[in-house]
């Protein structure tokens, strides 16, 4: 069975705390929780105004809180643009830092990406190579902590399949493994259900994000990515290719997490993009 989790970017414009989406996933019955890592200090993050976890946060004393909540993580974000230049410093350091967090609260999953514009720094070959010696830095270290690191198309490289194939084969499965989004593949022009076919073997976590009518029109084919939904799932015009993906998925027998990204609105918004989901779920897997 697959199971249904959320990004808490859908909080960020409510300036929530990660511990009030803990409430909210307790509360609407939801298993699982992905957020992004700081690594370091942020004064917002600080003040109890962003809805992500930092580094210096215990993750033991958070993963006790999280058990009695009966929540859990799917992932942790660690999506520094690989494909820049310092990405095999600050980038690196940032994933290592993730890796190890992860371990000590009870994650599987970090996941990676690169950056949104084509490389100036490097040619396309170059930047490449580079993002392969930092993989095969960063996917060894990770297999000692028993955690995959997923590369999640969102940027110049990662939407192009003929990229991503290159790049998923710079290291061994099961240890590095592809994060599909619905929403990202999407508005950078790709079909998102050829998409996930062509990667399928190895989807091993899945961002579920509709497209906004005025979005698509004005964006598609010009971005690689979007932070998050600003329709409901269902709301919008990807909403065919996700019920396609969910059936891709079914047939399949992916049984892991579909981790829903939508501007919340405080919750009204991602409440209506899981009543969708769930009732499109249960389609595709009667």
């Amino acid at each position: 069975m697959m199971e249904i989790g959320f990004h808490t970017d859908a909080f960020n414009s409510a300036y929530w705390n990660f511990d009030q989406c803990l409430g909210w996933a307790r509360d609407h019955k939801v298993r699982y929780i992905e957020c992004g890592a700081i690594d370091g200090v942020s004064w917002i993050h600080g003040l109890g105004y962003q809805p992500h976890v930092a580094l210096w946060e215990d993750p033991l004393l958070l993963r006790r809180k999280m058990d009695k909540l009966g929540v859990e993580f799917s992932q942790i974000d660690a999506a520094f643009p690989l494909s820049l230049p310092e990405g095999a410093t600050l980038g690196v350091e940032y994933i290592l830092h993730t890796l190890r967090w992860a371990k000590l609260v009870g994650c599987p999953r970090v996941d990676t990406t690169d950056d949104r514009h084509a490389p100036t720094a490097f040619s396309e070959r170059e930047a490449l190579n580079h993002m392969r010696r930092i993989y095969r830095q960063i996917v060894p270290i990770a297999e000692a902590y028993e955690i995959a690191v997923n590369i999640e198309p969102h940027g110049y490289f990662t939407t192009k399949p003929v990229f991503m194939e290159e790049m998923l084969d710079f290291c061994e499965p099961p240890w590095l493994t592809m994060n599909m989004d619905t929403g990202n593949t999407f508005i950078a022009g790709q079909d998102p259900v050829a998409f996930l076919e062509r990667f399928l073997a190895r989807v091993s976590h899945v961002h579920i994000k509709d497209v906004s009518d005025t979005l698509a029109a004005a964006a598609r084919g010009e971005l690689t990515g979007i932070a998050v939904s600003h329709c409901a799932i269902g709301d919008g015009v990807n909403a065919t290719n996700i019920e396609r993906c969910l059936k891709v998925l079914a047939v399949s027998g992916y049984q892991g997490v579909l981790s829903l990204e939508c501007e919340g609105q405080g919750g009204p918004m991602l409440e209506r993009s899981m009543a969708w989901v769930r009732d499109a779920l249960r389609k595709v897997q009667q």
